[in-house]
């Protein structure tokens, strides 16, 4: 073993490089040992953005340094496939690192618990709504597996956001980048188009994957977001379960059957109700079309990152940098995401209600599911990142309201039987004014009575001048 020479020693090695420093351990990745000094590129990043009061010095920016520094940056930029909107590698990874911590894997135990429990609840559905059972059987997924299992659903929706923020942060940074950076580096660039336009996705990815994963460790079952990300099955998160009933003075397995009933309830509607799913999506898609990039916000948030710390850039990914204002058509699409939302969990509120009577501890449950969502629940956070979706308490608890009227008035059966057909489902009008609904619907089945008879004259051969059927007498 060879013993160093003695002198003064410290925590940098002999380039003058912080061994323990995240930034000086990446150009040792980039570069190897042809490595630049790291301080030399801080005190460069620093002079460029302002933060220094000294004079730019061109020497910092050797030709061959910079063109290796750019292709090493390029190629980061490119990883992935470029057809996509998203680098959806970088988005799972993201997601599993943010998901990651105490997450064990699912034990035997464990399982057959969430099994049981959503076992139950479709024995108890069964006598509080004439929906049936879905016949699925249920499953208990850990984090990790949530963010897998998952992501192919959240792509699909996310996709058409995805394609718009990109090529919108594509335009921005290349109309302005360009410009704020010096000859050097530009001669060293080439041709940006496409690795801005990868960038584009890559922040993108960043902020979804962020979203994704701090959403795995808020979400109790499949359906929790407002959205059937799991696909058709039964799913409960075991650890996040446990977390949410931390605190409280209610039996383990009264929490467990609660919120089964909760997503066995959501799984019917949808299953019963297929097109809520694209009235879900075509929401989304039309918040996309037209979508911009608030130019300014960037630059704001650019401005607050210090490029030699990394958690100040989480910090920006994971906020609503990306999010701009809406237009008058996205804030129609947004509220009818959110009216949407509201009525499914309205529906699912009574449902559950109406099915835990044998729960001692169904109000005090019912009571934190509603403290939840006034804090910001998986819907509002899911949506949120996505499209700057605001899920406003008062809105649930109005469409609650609307539907245990109905029950009230109507019965389970009439109530039920309306999200057989889509144009019965309340509006923001009826939850505004659900005394008149009756009236509306009536009115507005009166109205397509009237089409469709109009609709089945002209079949038979059309209308005369005076619009009487030919061969009628008048």
């Amino acid at each position: 073993m060879t013993t160093p020479p003695d002198g003064p020693r410290n925590d940098h090695g002999d380039d003058g490089s912080d061994n323990n420093d995240p930034f000086s351990e990446m150009l040792r990745r980039m570069f190897g040992e042809q490595a630049p000094n790291p301080e030399e590129i801080r005190r460069a990043m620093q002079q460029m953005s302002g933060q220094s009061a000294m004079p730019l010095d061109p020497a910092m920016f050797n030709p061959a340094m910079m063109q290796q520094m750019m292709s090493q940056f390029q190629a980061m930029m490119s990883s992935g496939n470029s057809d996509e909107p998203v680098n959806w590698a970088l988005v799972r990874q993201t997601a599993r690192q943010a998901a990651a911590g105490d997450d064990p894997s699912v034990g035997t135990f464990a399982r057959r618990e969430i099994e049981d429990a959503l076992r139950l609840a479709e024995l108890w559905l069964d006598q509080a709504t004439t929906m049936e059972s879905t016949g699925y059987s249920g499953v208990a997924w850990s984090r990790a597996e949530w963010v897998e299992k998952t992501l192919d659903q959240w792509k699909e929706m996310t996709e058409p956001v995805a394609t718009s923020v990109s090529q919108a942060l594509s335009r921005a940074l290349s109309e302005q980048l360009p410009g704020q950076l010096p000859e050097e580096m530009r001669a060293a660039m080439g041709d940006i188009g496409p690795m801005m336009k990868n960038m584009g996705g890559t922040i993108f990815g960043l902020q979804l994957g962020q979203a994704l994963g701090e959403l795995s460790r808020e979400v109790l079952s499949g359906t929790d977001s407002g959205f059937p990300v799991a696909g058709h099955r039964l799913v409960m998160l075991p650890v996040n379960v446990e977390e949410f009933g931390d605190g409280l003075q209610v039996p383990e397995d009264q929490i467990r059957i609660y919120l089964a009933l909760r997503e066995a309830a959501r799984m019917r509607l949808f299953v019963h109700s297929p097109w809520l799913e694209r009235d879900l999506m075509a929401a989304v898609q039309q918040y996309a079309a037209g979508l911009t990039i608030d130019l300014s916000s960037i630059e704001d948030a650019a401005q607050s990152v210090d490029p030699m710390n990394p958690e100040s850039m989480q910090e920006v990914f994971s906020g609503r940098m990306l999010v701009p204002e809406p237009t008058g058509t996205q804030k129609a699409a947004l509220e009818q995401l959110e009216t949407t939302l509201a009525v499914i969990e309205g529906w699912v509120d009574v449902v559950t209600t109406q099915a835990a009577q044998a729960l001692e501890s169904e109000a005090a449950l019912r009571e934190m599911i509603n403290r939840r969502r006034a804090t910001g629940g998986p819907a509002e956070h899911a949506f949120g990142s996505l499209v700057g979706l605001d899920l406003r308490p008062r809105r649930l608890r109005e469409a609650a309201a609307f539907w245990q009227k109905i029950t009230d008035e109507k019965g389970t059966e009439y109530r039920d039987s309306i999200w057989e057909e889509q144009l019965w489902i309340p509006t923001a009008e009826d939850l505004d004014d659900p005394d008149g609904y009756e009236a509306r619907r009536q009115a507005q089945a009166e109205q397509t009575e009237q089409m469709d008879e109009e609709l089945r004259k002209l079949l038979d051969g059309g209308f005369n001048d005076d619009g009487q059927t030919p061969g009628k007498d008048r």
